[in-house]
């Protein structure tokens, strides 16, 4: 396959007929399409293109293989699955796995986070989410409570309601009117630029969600969804004291607080996750991506047993379906055992700790680039940072989009995304390979226009 591939795409010119049927997601399909970017095989911190060239990946694929590329154990776990069960009915049937990957991720999640239901993705998890808060007080006696508040700059994935709780304009802009959502104010000031891990300024910024209650009344609001730090908008930390002060406010009028933790799950934070890190549980979680290592898709929603309860308790026969929702997928078998299988290397390779002790030398390297020609802030948690970069007039995502190609073009791949370049290397990380990827971006960063 490898061969076919490199006699396919042997340069940018090449064989654009064959690339036409695949319409990329989140891509400048025409762009690519004459100068594709073609990644053939993977290995620990490394990329393969189609010209053989060795691509440093410091970021994680997509915020996924954090554990690193093409783990063996992961590799051989779903081998031996798909020669033994490759799939079973998710609706009224189950197989031991799906049972083992739940009792091991309430294992690591806060404790009183203790009912997994299986997704496939971020966006599956996050509508997930979405659907069981307001069917969860609607069991609860309180069908007027529906309004859902998500937060300007925050990411939910690209279904509906992820679109619709979501922040990011550019991802809302072409679709019109979403499902009824409110906003939060976005947690980055002016005043925090620079700042390392949690910034100082801006806890009383989630005092706007008192103002919701004022404007709505409390007896509306069904959840308030964020990220414990947003990813997609380019690594966004919670200023100290805003997270306890949100939380607070949730219990003061019965909310739910949801964490979307698709990216911040499984040791990104320097914790198992970031509701351990920043101290504050949530009452529903999201989490995907890292779970099985980005090697077969799989998402998990993860409640409190006071909300599993609810819909157990429901005045109905006990065959009846309690909450009517799922995926033909959810805790596919295959997923499973990829999943239990990244979970042995999260907790015997000690992944967390790892990226906790890498934390403040990628930090260092990163605020290294302070002074550099159009980065105007740099932000950083864990194993997380993002370079804010100088926006040309009316075209903030140029300059990220020739960054990242540069960097490409030099052996790096980095994320670009609005207006921001992302780095999120994965825990397996040595520090030499951070500074090469800071260095080639000294290098890179000064020279577009």
């Amino acid at each position: 396959m490898q061969e076919l591939q490199r006699q396919t795409y042997p340069d940018a010119a090449a064989a654009r007929a064959e690339l036409e049927a695949y319409w990329l997601p989140f891509s400048g399909n025409r762009q690519f399409k004459d100068n594709p970017r073609i990644i053939e095989s993977a290995e620990g911190c490394y990329y393969t293109d189609a010209h053989g060239r060795r691509i440093l990946d410091v970021m994680s694929g997509l915020w996924c293989c954090g554990f690193g590329h093409n783990r063996p154990e992961i590799a051989e776990a779903v081998n031996r699955q798909l020669r033994e069960l490759d799939y079973a009915p998710a609706f009224q049937f189950a197989h031991p796995l799906a049972f083992e990957v739940a009792n091991r991720v309430k294992a690591l999640t806060p404790a009183g986070l203790d009912y997994v239901f299986f997704t496939n993705s971020g966006s599956e998890s996050v509508e997930t989410a979405l659907k069981m808060a307001k069917a969860y007080w609607r069991l609860a006696g309180q069908p007027q409570k529906t309004r859902l508040v998500g937060r300007v700059k925050g990411y939910h994935g690209v279904n509906f309601g992820g679109t619709s709780v979501g922040g990011i304009e550019p991802n809302r802009a072409p679709y019109g009117e979403l499902a009824a959502a409110e906003h939060l104010p976005a947690t980055l000031l002016p005043e925090n630029a620079f700042s390392r891990g949690q910034p100082e300024h801006g806890a009383e910024l989630a005092d706007a969600l008192e103002d919701l209650v004022t404007e709505h009344g409390a007896e509306t609001i069904a959840a308030v969804i964020v990220e414990p730090f947003s990813g997609s908008a380019g690594c966004i930390v919670p200023p100290l004291g805003y997270l306890d002060r949100l939380r607070a406010i949730c219990d003061a009028h019965d909310i739910l607080l949801i964490f979307d933790e698709v990216i911040t799950g499984f040791g990104r934070t320097g914790h198992a996750f970031g509701a351990h890190a920043f101290g504050v549980t949530p009452d529903i979680m999201t989490l995907a991506k890292a779970l099985t290592n980005g090697s077969v898709p799989m998402g998990a929603v993860v409640a409190k047993e006071s909300i599993y309860e609810t819909f157990m308790n429901a005045d109905t026969p006990e065959y009846m379906v309690e909450f009517p929702h799922g995926y033909t997928y959810s805790g596919h078998p295959v997923a499973c055992a990829a999943a239990l299988a990244a979970l042995d290397i999260f907790e015997n390779e000690r992944m967390a700790e790892r990226a906790k002790n890498l934390a403040p030398h990628f930090e260092n390297a990163l605020h290294g680039l302070r002074g550099t020609k159009h980065i105007t802030d740099i932000r950083n948690f864990g194993l997380a940072g993002a370079l804010q970069i100088d926006a040309i007039p009316g075209e903030p995502a140029r300059r990220p989009f020739e960054i990242g190609t540069a960097c490409w073009n030099r052996g790096l791949y980095v994320r670009w995304g609005g207006d921001t370049v992302q780095l999120g290397p994965a825990m397996i990380v040595e520090p030499e390979q951070i500074d090469e990827a800071v260095s080639i971006l000294a290098d890179v960063i000064p020279t577009v226009a």
